[in-house]
Parts: structure tokens; C-alpha cells; sequence
């Protein structure tokens, strides 16, 4: 073995200059494979971890995932009769016997539950009106199943038991407002009632579309606001475990009829382009390595050229066929290797350029720069990838050096 890899390692000093040359490439595929996965992943992540912060792990809606069957459709649904004229049926909004689904779900192992109404108003403040979706909640409930309290930057959850009908507003609703914590706002809901509320504090989520809309108060507060007393229109819960969340909302659908939506499918087609993200990433940075692995097999099917007639001496001293091809799948695997290791480097050279370039976006979520991941699986994944690369490109040339006969590579010679 020691005589395959000082062959190897000769072959390769001799030509430095491709040897760099190869080594560079493998190490430049590495590099942009780490930075591109850094880049998407951090990302990812990012937004997974938001979701999973700010929103519940699942939320029980008063609504059905397909509409309720007439007691006409029902009853003459398989007959031969043609019904016509038939109006939907008008059912009371809200959840029937809301807390006593809020008491059962709360008998579940390793379930947190906060019941809740949500609804449209308008927030007067001088003479601004902005629309607004005000969602009732009860505090103790709220800190149990939402990161809310986390991403406040005024006030505090425990102020909408203490001050009279209290508001926590978005920062970005406050900014179209006009108003700070301590201010009052005059509350009209589209049942007609009016509510004079006073800010109590102000949240930043990081996500646009619920800064700029969402508003908190009580409950109780919420179902006078709305003119429904004892109702609730969402039961959000949150999970010991995270991954749990489709099928236990599968069953609670099930129990109780209504639909039922774990994070992963409210946000499906958010997590749908992040796999075409990761296809793309991994087609450009693979592309990449392929190159890379051109120029290995180009530099080892050149030396097998080069050193035919050292094949044919080797061969003729006794070494075997599998020698001879292990000193060029030999150095292949070295190129792999320094080119990953060389890349490693590079990336994370990379990740740290990235994590200086400073922006702000404003969208669904905002950003003042790129979230990145230095995560050891990129690294691993990365160099196992080159280093794979490298040994297959040096595979072919390999296998045709083994093949060679050394009496017509001497008969040729002379």
C-alpha cells in the first residue's frame, strides 16, 4: 500500500501545475455548495422557526373542510330525483360548545390550548381609520401556545387584565395609526359596536402581514366587540413535539368535525418552494463539482498516457491489475480530499462575507440581511459529494491503465 501511494503522490507532484488546477476547482465546487446551502437552509429555518414561534402548531377552525350535505341532498342524495333551487343552509359562525372542547383537548398529553375570536374592525384614531383583524385571547392561555409575549416591544400580555379595555397593536398597524402605548383608539366592529380602547403595548413579529394587521385584546373584550357572547372561532394548540402536529390534527378533525390545519399545511406552499429552492441548489452546485470532476479525469487520463510505459514495468515486476488501478483511483481520492478540504475554507470564508452584507427588506418577513446556517451536515455533505466526484472521474482512466498489456506497450516502444 505504501508503494500505490508514493506512485500516486509522484504522479502528482509531477504535474503541480494541473494538480493545483484540479484541486482549486474541487475546492471552489465545495466552497459555493457550502455558501448556497448555508444561504437556503439559514433561510429555511429561519422561516420554520418564525412560523413555529409565532403561530400554533395547529388551529381548529369554525369552519369544514367540505361543505355540510342538505337534509334533502342527504336524504335523496343516491336517488333519482332532481333537486333544484336549494339554498345552503345558514349555520351560526363559531365553534358549538367551545369550551367544552377547550376542556377536552386540554385532558391531551403534551397539548397546550388557547381559544380564541378573531374578526375584522376599524381602528379610529383622529381621523385615520385603518382596517384591522383584533383576535381575543386569554393571556395565561396565549404564553403557553404563542412566542406573543417574546416579541413584544411595549407593554406586556398581563396589561390587558389590568387596563380597561386594553389593545396591543403590530408595530406596523401603530405606525399607520399614528400611536404609541398609552394612547386611546376608538374600536368599530361591523356588528356596529363601538369600544373605546387604550394601547397597552405595541408587538414586532418580524412578519409583515400580521405587524401590519393583527391587534390583541381579551376575550371577553373581543366577544362584546363582536357581539357574541360566549363564542370562539379558533382553538389554537401547541405540541410537546412539533412533529406530531399533522396527525394529531388528523384526529382531532376527526373527533370533532371541524377543520383542523397543522402548521405544515397552512404554510404547504411555502415549504413547496423550498424544495424547488433545494433542487436548484443542488443542481447549480452539483453542476459545479461535474466540472471539477472533468478536470481530475482529464489530468489522470493524461499521466496514464504519459506513464504507459511505467505501467508496463510496474506490471512486469509483479504488480497486479488492481495495483495498478488503485494508484489512479488513489490519486483521484487525494484530489477529492485536498479539493474538499481546501473547500471547507472557502465556504466558510463565504458564510462570513454573507453574514457582513447588511439590507432591509420589507415583505412577509423582514430581513436586514441573509440568515445563513453553519450547519456540519453542508460541510459533510459537500465534501463526501466532491470526494465521490473525484474517485468516479478517476474510475475510467483507472480501470483503462489496469487494462494495459505490458508486452504490446514494450513491442510499441521499441
Amino acid at each position: 500500500m505504501s508503494l500505490v501511494l508514493d506512485i500516486a503522490l509522484a504522479h502528482l507532484r509531477r504535474r503541480r501545475r494541473q494538480t493545483a488546477v484540479s484541486v482549486l476547482g474541487v475546492a471552489l465546487g465545495v466552497g459555493f455548495f457550502i455558501a448556497v446551502a448555508g444561504m437556503m437552509q439559514g433561510f429555511q429555518d429561519y422561516f420554520v422557526r418564525k412560523v413555529i414561534d409565532v403561530q400554533p402548531h395547529i388551529t381548529m377552525m369554525d369552519q369544514y373542510r367540505g361543505a355540510p350535505l342538505q337534509p334533502a341532498m342527504a336524504l335523496y342524495g343516491n336517488g333519482a330525483v332532481d333537486l333544484s333551487g336549494l339554498r345552503p343552509r345558514d349555520e351560526p359562525r363559531g365553534i358549538r360548545n367551545g369550551n367544552a372542547v377547550v376542556a377536552e383537548l386540554r385532558r391531551l398529553p403534551g397539548v397546550m390550548v388557547a381559544p380564541s375570536l378573531s374578526g375584522q374592525i376599524f381602528l379610529r384614531y383622529g381621523s385615520k381609520d385603518v382596517s384591522a383583524n383584533i383576535v381575543g385571547i386569554e393571556p395565561e392561555a396565549e404564553r403557553r401556545i404563542s412566542n406573543i409575549e417574546g416579541d413584544l416591544v411595549e407593554g406586556s400580555l398581563t396589561d390587558l387584565l389590568t387596563v380597561a379595555n386594553g389593545i396591543i397593536l403590530g408595530e406596523g398597524l401603530a405606525a399607520k395609526l399614528g400611536v404609541t402605548t398609552g394612547d386611546g383608539v376608538i374600536a368599530v366592529s361591523p356588528a356596529g359596536t363601538v369600544l373605546r380602547a387604550k394601547i397597552v403595548g405595541v408587538f414586532n413579529t418580524g412578519i409583515t402581514t400580521m405587524d401590519n394587521t393583527v391587534a390583541y385584546t381579551l376575550l371577553k373584550k373581543a366577544q362584546v366587540l363582536q357581539n357574541r357572547a360566549q363564542v370562539v372561532n379558533q382553538i389554537r394548540l401547541r405540541l410537546a413535539d412539533v412533529t406530531q402536529a399533522q396527525d394529531m390534527a388528523r384526529r382531532i378533525e376527526t373527533r370533532f368535525g371541524y377543520r383542523t390545519e397543522a402548521w405544515q399545511e397552512s404554510n404547504r406552499n411555502v415549504l413547496g418552494i423550498f424544495v424547488i429552492q433545494n433542487g436548484i441548489m443542488y443542481s447549480t452546485t452539483g453542476a459545479i463539482l461535474v466540472v471539477a470532476a472533468f478536470g481530475i479525469f482529464n489530468i489522470i487520463a493524461t499521466v496514464v498516457l504519459e506513464k504507459s510505459r511505467d505501467i508496463a514495468i510496474l506490471k512486469s515486476i509483479g504488480l497486479e491489475e488492481r495495483d495498478i488501478q488503485l494508484v489512479f483511483l488513489t490519486q483521484g481520492l487525494i484530489l477529492g480530499v485536498s479539493g474538499a478540504l481546501l473547500g471547507w475554507g472557502v465556504g466558510w470564508g463565504l458564510l462570513e462575507i454573507l453574514a457582513n452584507i447588511k439590507f432591509n427588506i420589507e415583505g412577509f418577513i423582514r430581513s436586514q440581511g441573509f440568515y445563513l446556517s453553519y450547519a456540519p451536515a453542508n460541510f459533510i455533505v459537500a465534501s463526501l459529494a466532491a470526494t465521490v466526484s473525484a474517485v468516479l472521474a478517476a474510475y475510467l482512466p483507472a480501470r483503462r491503465a489496469a487494462g494495459l498489456n505490458p508486452v504490446d506497450i514494450i513491442r510499441g516502444a521499441a
